[in-house]
């Protein structure tokens, strides 16, 4: 399957979680993509750049989108995590607005959504995943996107604990394992979770 990412961070992980040799990213099939995500939820955001891919390389696709979303602030930002400032803003930047946007807010409790969606010009399989926590003050340099700034009920941010760690009990995880399960059901292939 063709991982319709530029996030390398998100590679390493889909990598990791599905095998080296079931995933290939756009680099390594020589594919230079971008889908403008303007779909308003995870799901539409990850159709949309699982068959625009499809359209271009006729192989079976995996697609994602992943955010960030405050309860007290109505989900926000949700959909918008990663362009809610503006096209090329880093890391850090989104990620301190977001501090500031929770400041004065007492219940800072949050949650990551990843949504996955596999396409093969026939098939449709959508997995999704979450997992709770609050946001806090930077902490931790492993991971990537918000991991610093989300505390997981353990008392440790997503960047504080390491990458083996994180592919067992994170949003992505969570959904590529759904994805198996239902892929297994569809093509009837026994591919193990590791």
């Amino acid at each position: 399957m063709i991982f319709a990412t530029n996030n390398k961070g998100k590679l390493r992980e889909l990598k990791s979680i599905f095998g080296e040799d079931m995933i290939t990213s756009l680099r390594e099939n020589g594919i230079t993509f971008d889908v403008e995500e303007d779909q308003d939820s995870f799901y539409g955001n990850a159709q949309k750049k699982a068959k625009a891919l499809y359209e271009i390389t006729g192989k079976p696709v995996i697609a994602d989108d992943s955010g960030l979303c405050v309860k007290a602030l109505n989900g926000f930002p949700g959909v918008f995590t990663h362009r809610f400032l503006g096209e090329g803003k880093t890391d850090e930047q989104i990620n301190e607005a977001i501090i500031q946007k929770c400041k004065n807010i007492q219940d800072k409790s949050a949650k990551v959504v990843c949504c996955l969606v596999y396409y093969d010009g026939k098939n449709e399989i959508v997995a999704e995943g979450e997992i709770y926590g609050n946001i806090t003050a930077p902490r931790g340099n492993n991971g990537f996107g918000f991991d610093p700034i989300f505390e997981l009920y353990n008392g440790k941010t997503l960047a504080e604990i390491d990458s083996a760690t994180k592919n067992q009990c994170s949003a992505r995880f969570l959904a590529a394992k759904q994805m198996k399960e239902k892929m297994q059901n569809i093509h009837g292939k026994s591919k193990k979770i590791r």
